[in-house]
């Protein structure tokens, strides 16, 4: 009897469930997606390790414009050069938000950064400061010195190594301490590095430099259920252990930046000619009541990671793709000579005037481009081709899909800078066909010093060695493969034999 009651109350409540669920899948406009599961939604078809690639195969299916549930929240995913112009161009401030992430919270201060920040009066405040002060093409000009210097470093360095006979360089380690070091000068305006800060009583070493960027990527890149599933992930990322590694890591990085900005406080002599960045930042803070040393280090973070990682990935894609396709290596090699001739060493004047080489740097960022996938937020409901997005929809812009889809490129698996050879689409967001920077009011800040340190670096490795592999390494061999995480860095190391030049 008490079954039969139970039916009675659960089959009309069962029917209304699902007259109520063919009503609403009959009313939504939102873009296609594929179908999900219970609860968990659509998170069982993606491989977190290829994220970008795996979202790529779903917009085959599913077109340029496609849905997502991920747990508790929706996602929008961009793949095409006309769905990033429709989103960017004419949609820019709804789509202009980032989403609170757990992992991301610790390691922002409380998202007091400005990559991360949700967009409000704070990011646009910092936003224009940094625009006006810390990443402004005048700013950018002025580290031309030190990028030269550092990267005339790395290559003696190389040399040395070469002339001493250790026959294999570890180009991968090699540029992301070049990257590393121009960094550091250019936000503490001192040098880490060995024997040169030997002489100091200071701890810091680039070795304990590398290895705080490594922590601030684990940090970033690690899943948190939370992030999906609010009311219940909570519990068990504490429950894991997920929770407590994360603030174990977070506390010494704060620890480590904390020693950075101390060190820095006590021997900086810089004048207030030639302010660094954290010269910049400390004077905000003196200045505004508001501005606090959190907002100090979590903006150091932000340029720690986000500029030493992309600059170093994209130099080191540019030199794999080169590897891999000899004939452009060559034609590559032969611009560089043949235009700066014995000078010796080329400088950011000389870069200039490489157009080949400049098409070698846009033609890597398609294919391969630092950071694959941008992760935005809405901030309003609006209508996008016709399809109506939610607020808080999160919105993942797939720049690797766009710089490979062949409606816009012709044969966009190949590496063929040519196609840039009097073309006029460029990296720096009014192109949508090519978006390694982003695009719109929240495209990335640092793209000029990011492009200089890149073509600076690549044109004078090209210039000085011919770059042959390792004894028993054949070209097919040079794995493409990229690691997981926001910036996409090779997953093996680029080992290389560098000859000196005649």
């Amino acid at each position: 009897m008490e079954i039969l009651v139970l039916l009675a109350i659960s089959l009309p409540l069962l029917l209304l469930f699902k007259l109520k669920n063919h009503y609403v899948r009959k009313s939504n406009r939102g873009a296609p997606g594929p179908p999900g599961l219970p609860w968990i939604g659509n998170m069982h078809q993606l491989d977190t390790s290829n994220i970008h690639i795996c979202l790529q195969k779903l917009s085959h299916k599913y077109g340029p414009f496609m849905s997502l549930q991920l747990g508790s929240f929706k996602a929008l995913v961009i793949s095409s050069p006309s769905a990033a112009k429709e989103v960017f161009k004419y949609h820019d401030l709804c789509f202009s938000s980032k989403p609170i992430l757990v992992g991301l919270q610790k390691l922002t201060y409380n998202h007091q950064d400005i990559v991360f920040s949700p967009y409000n009066d704070y990011w646009r405040n910092m936003r224009k400061i940094s625009t006006l002060h810390l990443f402004s093409s005048k700013r950018s000009q002025s580290f031309q010195p030190i990028r030269e210097e550092e990267v005339a470093r790395m290559v003696k360095t190389i040399r040395d190594e070469a002339v001493t006979g250790s026959n294999v360089v570890n180009l991968s380690k090699t540029i992301t301490t070049l990257v590393t070091s121009i960094i550091l000068r250019i936000t503490f305006g001192k040098i880490y590095d060995g024997a040169r800060n030997s002489e100091s009583n200071s701890d810091i070493s680039t070795e304990k430099l590398h290895w705080l960027l490594d922590e601030i990527r684990a940090n970033v890149s690690s899943f948190f259920l939370a992030d999906y599933f609010p009311l219940v992930g909570s519990f068990v990322d504490r429950l894991s252990g997920v929770w407590s590694q994360s603030e174990k890591r977070f506390n010494e990085i704060d620890a480590f930046t904390q020693q950075i900005i101390d060190e820095y406080l006590h021997t900086s002599s810089a004048s207030t000619e030639d302010f660094t960045i954290l010269d910049i930042l400390l004077q905000m803070k003196k200045d505004l009541s508001d501005f606090t040393l959190g907002h100090v280090k979590a903006i150091l973070l932000d340029i720690l990671i986000a500029a030493s990682d992309t600059s170093s990935s994209s130099t080191v894609w540019a030199m794999s793709l080169l590897m891999k396709n000899p004939a452009r290596m060559k034609k590559a090699r032969e611009e560089v000579r043949e235009l700066i001739g014995k000078k010796g060493f080329i400088d950011e004047v000389d870069v200039q005037k490489l157009v080949y080489l400049k098409a070698v740097v846009k033609e890597s960022m398609r294919m391969q481009p630092p950071v694959p996938f941008v992760l935005r937020e809405t901030i309003d409901k609006c209508v996008v081709s016709g399809y109506e997005i939610e607020a808080k929809t999160r919105v993942y812009l797939n720049v690797y899909a766009i710089g490979r889809d062949p409606k816009a490129w012709e044969n966009p698996d190949a590496f063929v800078p040519e196609r840039f050879i009097n073309s006029s689409i460029d990296v720096k967001g009014q192109d949508f066909e090519l978006l390694p920077f982003g695009a719109g009011r929240r495209i990335c800040p640092g793209m000029l010093m990011g492009l200089a340190t890149t073509e600076l670096a690549l044109a004078n490795l090209l210039y000085s060695f011919n770059w042959e592999l390792p004894p028993g390494t054949r070209i097919e061999d040079i794995d493409m493969a990229s690691q997981p995480g926001f910036v996409m860095h090779k997953k093996t190391r680029l080992c290389l034999v560098p000859k000196i030049m005649d």
